[in-house]
């Protein structure tokens, strides 16, 4: 199973990404932007993870005790490509957002998974291969992006998985904090 630790947000967070989506679309001349349903914050990709390894995550997971806090959102950047850039949307720094995902990060290493290695950067992708106009100025959607305040109250573990040619997120694992 292909599986990653992630915060998933609510309608409302999802309609307010999905609205800064359609404008920077707007510019675009290649790209494939995330759809609502698998829009998250990634605290930590575990990749293709036996079935009977699903208990070490979980209480990896149960492990963690954090209060909910919420997050803000800083900016539009990318990560350059070949074919096109990933686009995301930046978090602002945020002690408890990085204090979980390391404390999750050595838990998750203390029961033997393998892991990335790399500082972890918070942010929530929006798009892939994307191209844009040189026309698209990301300053002109800043005070939108900032705007957006995500409430924290829990993690989940999520199953990616194509069906039917079509990708699909699954909750297998809810952690209140």
């Amino acid at each position: 199973m292909r599986l990653f630790i992630a915060i998933n947000f609510d309608e409302q967070i999802k309609s307010n990404i999905d609205n800064i989506i359609k404008k920077i679309r707007n510019y675009a001349t290649q790209g494939r932007f995330v759809n609502k349903e698998h829009m998250h914050l990634t605290l930590e990709f575990l990749g293709e993870i036996p079935r009977e390894r699903v208990k070490d995550i979980t209480s990896a997971m149960e492990a963690i005790d954090f209060a909910p806090f919420i997050l803000s959102l800083s900016s539009i950047g990318f990560f350059k490509g070949r074919d096109g850039h990933i686009y995301w949307l930046g978090i602002k720094k945020n002690n408890d957002l990085i204090d979980m995902q390391k404390e999750l990060h050595n838990l998750l290493l203390e029961r033997g998974f393998k892991l990335e290695n790399r500082k972890y950067k918070a942010h929530i992708t929006i798009g892939r291969q994307v191209k844009l106009l040189n026309t698209f100025n990301p300053e002109e959607l800043e005070d939108e992006v900032r705007e957006i305040q995500i409430p924290v109250n829990r993690i989940e573990l999520m199953k990616s998985e194509r069906i039917n040619g079509k990708l699909v997120h699954t909750r297998i694992f809810s952690k209140n904090l």
